[in-house]
């Protein structure tokens, strides 16, 4: 083949690939501010209810700060701890309280160095099928699992708008 032959093959391709594509946008859901509070205020009213002052905090699809409530009579230690666990369980989709388990049977994660990370159990992805647009996040009760249970009560009340 000549050059001249090879430019020209160059340029058809250049303009198949130049020509637009069937490109589509994503289509996706996130929480709206009612949905997000909602899951703050009845994780913390059920906190309360047991007896525990809490801290909440909910973030959106792409980690960003939707609601964040400091529960009355709460340590201020609670805001940022109640954060780290909802970004941890949103940035890997789990709760927050397995990343314990990841980090025992890996040690050199290289996660546990990103700011924001934590392995303490308190804060659960939320989901629209398997699709992770958020998640929640609580501190304060005396120990992960209830601050964890008040989250899901939190999800269960609004669990038939994330469909």
């Amino acid at each position: 083949m000549s050059v001249a032959l090879f430019r020209l093959a160059g340029i058809g391709l250049a303009c198949v690939l130049a020509s637009p594509a069937s490109a589509q946008l994503v289509d996706h859901k996130d929480l709206t501010a009612k949905i997000a509070l909602t899951i703050a205020e009845t994780a913390i009213a059920t906190c309360t209810a047991n007896g525990y002052r809490v801290s909440a905090t909910i973030l959106g699809r792409n980690g960003e700060l939707l609601v964040q409530i400091r529960g009355d009579g709460t340590g201020p230690h609670t805001m940022e701890n109640s954060f780290k666990k909802a970004f941890t369980a949103r940035t890997f989709r789990i709760p927050s309280g397995e990343m314990e388990e990841r980090l025992k049977k890996n040690p050199a994660m290289g996660a546990q160095f990103l700011t924001g990370f934590t392995t303490a159990q308190g804060a659960l992805p939320i989901k629209v099928g398997d699709d992770v647009i958020g998640a929640a996040g609580v501190s304060g009760a005396p120990g992960g699992e209830k601050d964890e249970a008040c989250v899901k009560s939190g999800l269960d009340k609004v669990a038939d708008q994330l469909k």
